[in-house]
């Protein structure tokens, strides 16, 4: 649109399926992501970065059919083809290939950083999204997966989720290995690989869809919510019946359930295997303290992507189930030969943090902290700004973030005042002429005062209530007076 003098407006707006962190939710995804890198850290692993696009060719035909539909595609300046990441696992197999006389295996890693898929935007579904993963590449031993698993879990405990004995689990890490599948397929004389992983897309879908659609979809084929057909995978009923039979094994323990898993599976040497490796990842959960009812063992769960090729994680919190899981990963010991001539067997997970912070919202588990900022420095308008300026590099320098009001002289205390707390500073600085003169400075808890006058209507007591949270110190004793009172 043009205004009167003729200058072209563009619209603010946000394109379909971004969103824009204004200052109270970036404080809610920083603390979340500190606790994340404490415990990244803690387990030895250490960061890097990658860019966001890569090669066309390095992405494609990696994470499936659905995910190639997925890629935002692009063009480099010199007309090449290349797309956005979709995901953190791909650019680090690449890395791996690309600095393997640099990286010395086993290499732990944790990455964090945006991620791009052109999916159908919804709630707590976005286009771009944040993931936090860590990776261990160069070790086939699935005490490594057991590690990851552990990861989880104190991810979960570091961000306040706990799992008490006799209560309500707040998290719940569900563990399988996909060769128990296909242990199964292959006894059922479902040999094809494509159709094994079509088979595992499906199963995925278990617990968005219902057993219902799984089953049309392992058939024929349906129709979605929408009318469009969704392609089925042409499986004759016995073998429908078969899998779902399978992913519907439970029980009261992991060890339980591998005994189910074991006795539903025809004996091959694929089942022995995939079973033997159920039972070593078992006993290394028992080994790192993992519970029971923080991991259990679950034959229904699937991952979507093709890459996977064991173990298998997801993570759901009880309390926010319209989330759906909040963390995820798998053994991929194939995806780093699409880059070089030899194996490197790998494993990890990923904390999608936007549905992560969501679901810690809906669980109450987000701290009241909507500010990094501690203090607003504000004055009357006798004061000048460089007396101001003093005031704030002094409580800077004290390492207390502060922000200073210099806007329209005008602007009465008061104002100034209300803006701290708009802003939800627990502390103001008030530097008045009078004060300035006298070489005292006054500290007002913000938050005090905001409790102590909530549920006040009188003139008077609202007025008798704006002092008891003030003190005057000398000016000498700032600093002091600020941390004291933050400490409070």
């Amino acid at each position: 649109m043009t205004d009167p003098s003729g200058q072209t407006r563009v619209t603010p707006q946000t394109l379909k399926g971004f969103q824009d962190y204004l200052p109270e939710a970036m404080a809610a995804r920083d603390w979340v992501v500190a606790k994340i890198k404490a415990v990244f850290e803690r387990y030895g692993f250490a960061q890097i970065d990658t860019p966001a696009i890569e090669y066309l060719a390095a992405l494609i035909g990696t994470g499936g059919e659905e995910t190639n539909k997925e890629l935002f595609r692009l063009q480099s300046p010199e007309d090449e083809p290349v797309a956005l990441r979709f995901d953190l696992t791909v650019p680090y197999a690449r890395l791996l290939a690309q600095y393997r006389d640099h990286l010395h295996l086993p290499f732990r890693r944790y990455h964090i950083g945006p991620v791009f898929r052109a999916d159908k935007p919804g709630p707590g579904r976005f286009r771009q999204f944040t993931q936090c993963d860590v990776d261990v590449a160069g070790a086939s031993s699935v005490a490594v997966d057991a590690e990851v698993i552990a990861v989880m879990c104190d991810v979960m405990r570091a961000v306040g989720l706990l799992n008490e004995a006799g209560g309500a689990n707040e998290f719940q890490v569900r563990v399988n290995d996909r060769r128990l599948v296909d242990a199964l397929l292959y006894g059922s004389g479902v040999r094809d690989m494509e159709t094994h992983k079509h088979i595992l897309r499906v199963v995925d879908k278990l617990q968005k869809v219902g057993l219902d659609d799984v089953r049309k979809e392992l058939g024929d084929g349906r129709i979605d919510d929408s009318g469009d057909p969704i392609r089925g995978v042409g499986l004759d009923t016995p073998t429908i019946e078969a899998i779902l039979a399978f992913v519907a094994v439970t029980g009261d323990t992991r060890q339980a359930v591998v005994d189910a898993v074991a006795d539903a599976l025809p004996d091959s040497d694929e089942s022995r295997a995939a079973v033997d490796g159920m039972r070593e990842l078992a006993a290394c959960l028992e080994g790192l303290g993992v519970s029971e009812p923080d991991v259990i063992f679950d034959p229904s769960l699937a991952r979507g992507l093709d890459y996977y090729t064991g173990p298998v994680y997801e993570a759901v919190l009880p309390g926010a189930p319209e989330c759906g899981s909040v963390m995820g990963g798998g053994r991929y010991d194939g995806l780093v030969s699409r880059f070089m001539d030899a194996a490197v067997p790998a494993t990890g997970a990923s904390v999608g943090l936007e549905r992560f912070v969501e679901a810690l919202g809906r669980c109450g588990k987000l701290p009241a902290r909507r500010t990094t900022t501690k203090v607003m420095v504000v004055s009357t308008p006798d004061v000048p700004e460089v007396e101001l300026l003093r005031v704030a590099a002094e409580l800077r320098q004290a390492a207390i973030p502060t922000d200073v009001y210099i806007g329209d002289k005008k602007t009465g205390l008061g104002k100034q005042l209300s803006l701290a707390n708009a802003r939800h500073l627990p502390v103001a600085v008030i530097v008045g002429g009078s004060e300035l003169a006298a070489g005292t400075i006054s500290v007002k808890d913000l938050e005090a005062g905001m409790q102590k006058r909530k549920d006040i209507q009188d003139r008077e007591q609202f007025r008798k209530a704006g002092t008891v949270s003030q003190v005057t110190v000398q000016r000498a004793l700032l600093v002091d007076a600020v941390q004291d009172m933050l400490r409070r």
